[in-house]
């Protein structure tokens, strides 16, 4: 779908409410390429948690927080959708993750499972795991091959272990203000 200022196109991975656009949804993540410099779009009452999956990185400038280098190696970034943010690709395009919710209705947590043997405990009541790169997971118990930009709804806890071939994956744990 277009980016709301018409900078671009986003992929959209897993949204709820599975509502048409951009205003009636809680939680929202998806996958983006940012091809050249330019702002962010506003969005009122989300909060965003921003991560570069591909390309050499961007300095994101969000107005109250600075400027921050996003590049595959770092933390994902958490910011005010409602605040001005412009980013400055370091070299070239980047494909990015990108996570909203609604302040008004959920909370998040974005954080990166890399390496061999990783694991942890997801609380959220949504869960969404996003592979960074080829990732055979233990969920649950149950194995499940994920490759470079394959995803993972789950709903409710789950246990989450990678093997002894190298994980690189988000894990984004999203959850309601109120019982839903």
């Amino acid at each position: 779908m277009p980016w709301k200022n018409g900078g671009g196109e986003t992929v959209e991975v897993a949204v709820h409410p599975a509502v048409p656009g951009l205003d009636g949804f809680d939680w929202r993540v998806s996958m983006a390429t940012v091809a050249a410099d330019g702002p962010f779009s506003c969005f009122p009452g989300i909060d965003r948690t921003l991560a570069v999956l591909d390309g050499a990185g961007l300095d994101l400038s969000v107005e109250g927080q600075g400027t921050h280098r996003l590049m595959p190696a770092t933390a994902p970034l958490a910011f005010p959708g409602d605040v001005p943010a412009f980013a400055r690709l370091v070299g070239g395009p980047v494909t990015d993750l990108n996570v909203m919710t609604r302040r008004r209705a959920c909370r998040q947590r974005v954080a990166r499972l890399r390496g061999a043997h990783p694991s942890a405990v997801l609380r959220g009541r949504w869960i969404v795991l996003v592979a960074a790169g080829p990732s055979l997971v233990a969920v649950d118990g149950r194995e499940v091959p994920l490759r470079r930009g394959d995803a993972l709804l789950g709903e409710g806890a789950a246990a989450v272990a990678g093997g002894d071939d190298p994980v690189d994956l988000f894990a984004v744990e999203i959850d309601p203000l109120s019982p839903s």
